[in-house]
């Protein structure tokens, strides 16, 4: 069994291996940070960590995110890095079998090699994300990591 982290963005359902989750957190007011690139929306303090905000939404929908009593912070650990994601809804952790997982078809694949494939469950499909490649794909990642690690 692989354990994920389920949450929601607009009407679809994702997923994160739970190794990659270190908390989830409500969202509170990002200190925003000037020249950074338009997903991260600031930085926070999680635990006397600096952890940098990225709007999922944008990421994957390019419309940003609206803050409802609902919206989390899925806080993963991508390389080196703490980095919180905005999700709608941070729905539950769940037990996905692996014959439930489908591969990606190759081609959606060039363009976002951050899904991991998508678990087809009885009620609902939900897409499976990697955080690490997600964050590794992003256009200013670097200088969100060195911004981060030259604050500690």
């Amino acid at each position: 069994m692989n354990k994920f982290v389920v949450f929601q963005l607009e009407r679809e359902q994702y997923a994160v291996p739970i190794e990659y989750v270190i908390s989830i957190e409500k969202m509170t007011e990002p200190t925003v940070i000037p020249q950074m690139p338009d997903y991260m929306v600031g930085v926070v303090r999680i635990r006397g960590e600096l952890v940098p905000v990225l709007d999922t939404r944008k990421l994957l929908y390019e419309r940003p995110f609206e803050e409802t009593d609902k919206t989390r912070l899925v806080v993963t650990m991508v390389e080196d890095v703490s980095v919180a994601f905005i999700v709608d809804e941070a729905k539950e952790i769940l037990d996905i079998p692996e014959e439930a997982i489908k591969q990606v078809n190759m081609l959606a694949y060039r363009q976002t090699p951050y899904f991991i494939g998508v678990a087809n469950l009885p009620e609902r499909l939900i897409t499976l994300i990697d955080p690490n490649q997600l964050f590794e794909s992003l256009e200013g990642a670097k200088a969100i990591k060195e911004h981060v690690q030259n604050h500690r």
